[in-house]
């Protein structure tokens, strides 16, 4: 049984560690998820390894990750949301998400989008979060502004190799 430090009406949050390699490789290594994330449209063994190990440096380093979120009725892992740093901005960090198939259009990402920026701007202070997604991901981009996201221009994400759309959110 896993232990939750945030838990919603559906979803309870968690943190990664280095014992959830199936785990990451149930998310990261579905191609709908990954799709729109990497070059590749899809990511290998190895960097599905390397993603965890990101996301467990993230936590050592900073106390954020893009949390491994579950399914609170069944267990079951939904997919990942949380945060990382953004550049080098004291205080404002980058809003992300990754939801396995399965638990698309059923409000999920909403749902644990909203306890993560919560968390950011209560417990974190952070004073903005930043967002971004693929330009092909329409259902990222209506989720976005849907939470309240501004847009502010583009920036080019290396993994993609694309100019992603960029949105920010102030703490008021």
């Amino acid at each position: 049984m896993r232990e939750y430090f945030i838990k919603t009406k559906r979803i309870g949050f968690s943190n990664w560690n280095n014992a959830d390699l199936n785990l990451a490789s149930q998310l990261w290594g579905e191609e709908e998820v990954t799709r729109f994330i990497c070059s590749t449209g899809k990511f290998t063994k190895e960097e599905i390894a390397n993603r965890l190990n990101t996301e467990i440096r993230n936590d050592e380093l900073y106390h954020i990750q893009y949390w491994p979120i579950f399914e609170l009725s069944t267990e079951e892992l939904i997919g990942c949301c949380g945060l990382r740093p953004y550049k080098s901005e004291k205080h404002s960090y980058e809003l992300g998400f990754h939801l396995r198939k399965k638990y698309w259009g059923q409000g999920y990402a909403l749902e644990a989008a909203k306890a993560a920026i919560d968390y950011s701007f209560h417990i974190l202070n952070a004073n903005k979060l930043y967002a971004g997604h693929h330009p092909e991901n329409k259902a990222s981009e209506k989720l976005l502004k849907k939470l309240g996201f501004q847009s502010i221009g583009k920036e080019f994400y290396i993994p993609t190799g694309l100019s992603h759309p960029l949105y920010e959110m102030v703490n008021r």
